[in-house]
């Protein structure tokens, strides 16, 4: 039976060539994009899935609080790690480590005199077998006691090759490294890399013990309870059935105790489960990727929109051939088939239609892999359609969309009464009216998706084109930027290469202060203002600024003058007019000559005050800053260069010079620059990708509706291919007839596009909410979107419009 309606299926495909192409199309373009989007949702959600007992792992955060200004942090203080886990009782294992920051390591191999440097490595940790007991790692050589004793380190079997290439990575057991020329370790042990998706990308674990060994211990903070870097990390994994709050506040407490709050700082506990740390943006997770949960939830609505539109397709074409196929129903009826076993194939019909589709789509993956390369994660490969959850999904994504699209045109088909269809009065039949209602309302359905998402990219664009040509208070253009390490850092060194710098022609300025204007890292500190009749403490960000950031910026001073060189032993502070209206001063120029008592104590005076300008994104308002003059703390060379004519190599030569000016300085140096205005850009790449996103979504959803109202129009010219011919024996135009055909598809465009307009427009409105400076909703969006729309539609019905409105109406008629 199975067979013979699989058979009956393909004759029909055969027979309904056009159409049955057209529901294909449909369903296999909104299939292949749910199977690339269940990827990448699969993918994000698998991170660190794989760890045993991971449900009871979790990271503590800490939730810092300064004079009334919140700060999220990753790091906790460093004593935690040694009487957590013997002072709370809830606690099974834990793991305390350090995250050591892009070290180079030596290596001293026999048989040569000069060493093997490797500069900035990444994956770094200090850590002891307690880390080994939380994380389940393969063990090649040694095991987690090799880390009891300090001086040693374990090796990941991918580093450990690196380091030492041989064929078996057991063999660098026994090998001594240096790192940063200061730490020498013993390698002890070697274990495999993780195989799995995971945001612990460790590579290399040196002794936790080293640090008090090695008289470290100032470095990290070792004994300190109110320190906190987000370098000292603490997970731990509960015993079962206890409570997460209940631990995080008796980790509160315990810090509490030997750090107690003041008026001036509290702090309060969390615990980060292990599955929260890919997708929270509050913690740092060791300089990894994250993943947003919304826009994950946001692609999975955009997979069942595109699903949806291909379903709504079939179900219209589908409903729309009805009458072509109400004489073999009725005569199957006749000969005693029952209204189940007429649904059972046509929603076998579906099913072959689907299984085609899917296959379609299947070939088309790489390709739409390729497309949004530029939002795919590296993990999401198409090799990964063979696993099995995956081969899951597929299966039952064929069978949800054979129900979806099948169910309901099953049902119109098999209910055909066969008295009527024999007697040729099926037009009769008030389920036609029905019917034309329903395809009416799927057709406006679509467009209002399509619409949609045309109006969204429109907006998040605008955003985009807003927030990267508003005047950001400064200058962006043409500046270059790159960073001295600290512990490479020596002043005498920084004035030898400023000096190099200023030298070369094609520079038009240089300054060596702190980071730029506008960058994601922050430095800050809780400052006291004194006006010499009140005092006012303050968390405030400190930036560090010579003479010529300002000027090369062109950061504009409104109030007093500028710092001093920063060699003087005079030191001052210049602050923002944020800070100025913090501390009660609507006059920018009344805020000069008062002082703030300094993190040293000491009390300096505000000489001068800039106009406000945006440190963050547009997301966040603009906040209180001041500016000192530090040149030993200065390691960011900032650099202007000469304007540059269109297809001149002018950068390419400055670029050029200026490495070769750093590695005069520091030969073992890599020159990594990068343009300021690039910088900013990088603000707002979670909104490029969703512009890219959206784009595509667009343009998928107006394939799939595109298609679906050629196969309507295609049927309708077909229905009434006898009247044209009548209009045009009796003198209609081509325009006439073009336009009669068109009018009730563009009406349907028309209130698509009525409806979407203030749905979208709640949409955006909403989503800038999310920006502190935000553009204004243009009307002339709303007007481009459904402009785009209706001339799409136009464009889709002139194809069969036109076509029918120039056939010859003698062979109309004839066929009657």
């Amino acid at each position: 039976m199975i067979r013979n309606y699989f058979i009956l299926a393909f004759r029909n495909f055969r027979k309904h060539k056009v159409f049955s192409l057209i529901n294909v199309l449909g369903l296999a373009v909104g299939i292949s994009a749910s199977l690339v989007i269940y990827l990448i949702v699969q993918y994000e959600f698998s991170f660190d899935r794989f760890h045993k007992d991971g449900d009871r792992i979790y990271r503590v955060v800490s939730n810092l609080n300064f004079s009334g200004k919140t700060f999220d942090n990753s790091g906790v203080p460093a004593p935690l790690r040694t009487e957590a886990g013997t002072a709370i009782p809830g606690i099974e294992v834990a793991a305390g480590f350090y995250t050591m920051y892009q070290p180079r390591v030596s290596i001293h191999k026999s048989g040569t005199e000069k060493p093997a440097v490797f500069r900035e490595r990444k994956g770094v940790i200090f850590a002891d077998q307690h880390y080994f007991n939380l994380f389940a790692y393969q063990w090649l050589a040694g095991s987690p006691d090799v880390l009891k004793g300090p001086s040693v380190v374990v090796l990941s079997e991918s580093r450990a090759k690196e380091y030492f290439p041989v064929g078996d990575a057991t063999k660098a057991v026994g090998q001594v490294m240096m790192y940063d020329d200061s730490i020498a370790v013993t390698v002890a042990g070697i274990v495999k890399d993780l195989d799995q998706v995971t945001d612990l990308t460790f590579k290399e674990f040196i002794a936790l013990s080293t640090i008090p060994a090695r008289n470290l211990g100032n470095n990290y903070s070792w004994d300190v309870w109110n320190n906190y870097y987000g370098s000292s990390q603490f997970f731990v994994k509960l015993k079962k059935e206890v409570s997460p709050q209940q631990t995080a506040a008796q980790i509160t407490a315990l810090i509490t105790k030997h750090a107690p709050n003041s008026a001036l700082f509290t702090a309060s506990h969390s615990l980060q489960p292990l599955y929260d740390l890919h997708f929270n943006s509050k913690y740092e997770i060791f300089g990894q990727r994250r993943a947003d949960k919304p826009t994950l939830y946001g692609l999975l609505l955009v997979a069942a929109f595109l699903l949806i539109l291909g379903c709504i397709n079939f179900i219209n074409l589908t409903t729309a051939q009805a009458a072509q196929r109400a004489r073999e129903i009725g005569i199957r009826k006749t000969m005693g088939s029952t209204r189940r076993q007429l649904v059972a194939q046509f929603l076998n019909e579906t099913l072959a239609l689907t299984i085609i589709a899917t296959l379609l789509s299947i070939a088309l993956m790489p390709l739409l892999l390729k497309a949004f390369a530029d939002y795919i994660p590296e993990g999401v490969t198409f090799s990964r359609i063979i696993e099995p959850n995956i081969i899951t999904f597929i299966i039952a994504l064929v069978v949800i969309v054979s129900l979806l699209a099948g169910f309901y045109p099953s049902l119109v088909l098999s209910k055909f009464k066969p008295v009527l269809v024999l007697k040729n009065q099926t037009s009769g039949n008030t389920g036609k009216t029905r019917s034309a209602w329903l395809r009416k309302t799927l057709t406006v359905s679509q467009f209002i998706i399509a619409q949609f998402f045309i109006i969204g990219t429109l907006m998040v664009s605008q955003q985009i084109y807003y927030s990267l040509h508003k005047d950001l208070g400064y200058r962006k253009d043409a500046i270059i930027t790159f960073t001295i390490p600290w512990r490479e850092a020596s002043t005498a060194k920084k004035q030898v290469l400023l000096q190099k710098l200023q030298n070369i022609p094609e520079i038009q300025q240089v300054s060596l202060s702190g980071i730029p204007p506008a960058t994601k890292a922050t430095s800050s500190s809780t400052l006291t203002f004194d006006d010499g009749q009140k005092t006012i403490d303050r968390q405030t960000e400190i930036r560090i600024g010579d003479a010529a950031y300002f000027d090369l910026y062109k950061i504009k001073l409104v109030a007093g003058k500028m710092l001093l060189p920063s060699d003087t032993a005079r030191k001052e502070y210049l602050v923002n007019e944020a800070y100025a209206r913090d501390m009660g001063y609507t006059n920018p120029a009344d805020i000069v000559d008062k002082h703030i008592h300094g993190r040293d104590k000491s009390m300096l005076p505000i000489v001068g005050v800039v106009a406000d300008f945006h440190t963050k994104s547009l997301h966040e308002a603009i906040t209180p800053l001041v500016f000192t003059a530090k040149s030993k703390e200065a390691g960011s060379f900032h650099i202007l260069l000469q304007p540059r004519e269109a297809g001149s190599d002018t950068w390419k030569r400055a670029i050029d010079k200026i490495e070769k000016a750093l590695k005069e300085v520091h030969p073992d140096r890599s020159f990594d620059y990068s343009f300021f205005d690039e910088q900013i850009a990088e603000f707002y790449e979670a909104e490029q990708r969703t512009s890219r996103l959206l784009t595509w979504a667009s343009g998928l959803a107006i394939l799939i509706s595109c298609l679906g109202l050629l196969g309507l129009v295609m049927y309708t010219t077909h229905q009434r291919v006898k009247e044209i011919g009548v209009r045009k024996v009796l003198g209609a135009s081509v325009t006439q007839i073009v336009s009669l055909l068109s009018k009730d598809f563009i009406v349907l465009v028309i209130l698509a596009f009525v409806i979407t307009a203030p749905l979208a427009w709640w949409a955006s409105n909403a989503w800038l909410q999310n920006f502190a400076y935000r553009t204004s909703i243009p009307w002339w969006i709303f007007a481009m979107g459904g402009g785009m729309m209706i001339m799409i539609a136009l464009l889709t019905l002139s194809i069969q419009t036109i076509r029918a409105a120039l056939a010859n109406p003698v062979k109309a008629l004839r066929s009657e």
